[in-house]
């Protein structure tokens, strides 16, 4: 294996310049890890309940209860829940090999020179992981709109991200925490069209608020490099599931520690390879994803289900 690449300490400043990586803020918009416990679960697999709905019937006033035409009898409606499914599928993780010659020479911050990259690396995987989810899944009516002619503004994209807004009211999705996520261009289009809400000074950490552009039509507007450049998707987080857990560290690691980076629990475990001469750093994570699908019909078992809670806007012609 070829030695890992360090500037030399004498030759570089005492600080670091950031790298040109897009915000990871996915984590941040989707379900995460509301008591999921998968410890004995069977194929690594937990199920979630989603409860039963019905509606309501009305009784004629004052009705004849000994009616022999049965309109004095109260009509019994049978509740059927229902339950999704999430696997943890998936073991993404970073090593690395540090030679006793570069933690000697090489080496002033371990945690900046090996460990961030590595945390990062992972972190990444897992935002591309719930990008994938997303834009892979099934949208029932997607809207799409017209680009104008110098591919910087769309007549009616306005009106657009207005029906993304309508099809969610239509399918009884709830208001609070509405997202539109918006590639590059979209976010162009957007902010060309106007009328968007500044929500700069928001109460929302990190690369987050950094990502998010305002609010409107009742949606916070969120861009990510993540998805295609030219899509935007409506949604609320229990749209989409995203499950992770941090591996427990093992007895025999010389150190090991549980943390998160950008909403994603991980593990970090550190030894000693004698054979080698060389410390091992690996950084890795367990991870699952679950697009949320709702029954056509509520309270009809085994009936299609559909993406309700998700909207998804495109050009015209993609």
């Amino acid at each position: 294996m070829a030695a890992n690449t360090f500037l030399k300490p004498e030759v570089i400043a005492n600080a670091s310049v950031g790298l040109l990586e897009r915000e990871l803020v996915l984590s941040n918009l989707v379900w995460t890890n509301h008591g999921l416990d998968f410890t004995g679960a069977k194929n690594d697999t937990v199920s979630l309940r989603i409860p039963a709905r019905t509606a309501a019937r009305t009784l004629a006033w004052r009705a004849n209860r000994d009616a022999t035409d049965g309109s004095g009898d109260v009509v019994l409606d049978n509740l059927a829940e229902d339950s999704i499914s999430v696997s943890l599928d998936t073991d993404v993780y970073s090593a690395v090999p540090v030679t006793d010659e570069e933690m000697t020479l090489d080496i002033t911050d371990f945690g900046s020179q090996i460990l961030d990259p590595q945390v990062r690396a992972v972190a990444a995987y897992l935002d591309n992981k719930v990008a994938s989810m997303i834009t892979g899944a099934t949208y029932v009516s997607p809207i799409t709109y017209t680009v104008g002619t110098d591919d910087t503004t769309s007549p009616d994209i306005l009106s657009k991200i207005t029906g993304a807004r309508k099809q969610l009211n239509t399918n009884d999705v709830p208001q609070e925490n509405r997202t539109l996520l918006v590639g590059a261009n979209f976010e162009e289009r957007l902010l060309n069209a106007g009328n968007l809400l500044d929500v700069s000074q928001s109460g929302s950490d990190g690369a987050l608020r950094e990502a998010t552009i305002g609010r409107l039509r009742g949606f916070t507007v969120v861009v990510s490099n993540a998805i295609d450049p030219d899509d935007a998707y409506a949604f609320v987080p229990s749209a989409f599931i995203l499950a992770t857990r941090a591996p427990v560290i093992p007895q025999g690691a010389t150190f090991g520690a549980s943390a998160s980076h950008a909403g994603y629990a991980m593990r970090w475990i550190r030894d000693y390879d004698a054979s080698k001469l060389r410390d091992r750093s690996i950084v890795n994570a367990y991870a699952g994803t679950r697009v949320v699908l709702d029954q056509d019909v509520p309270g009809i078992p085994d009936i299609t289900k559909t993406l309700k809670r998700a909207v998804k806007l495109t050009p015209a012609g993609a």
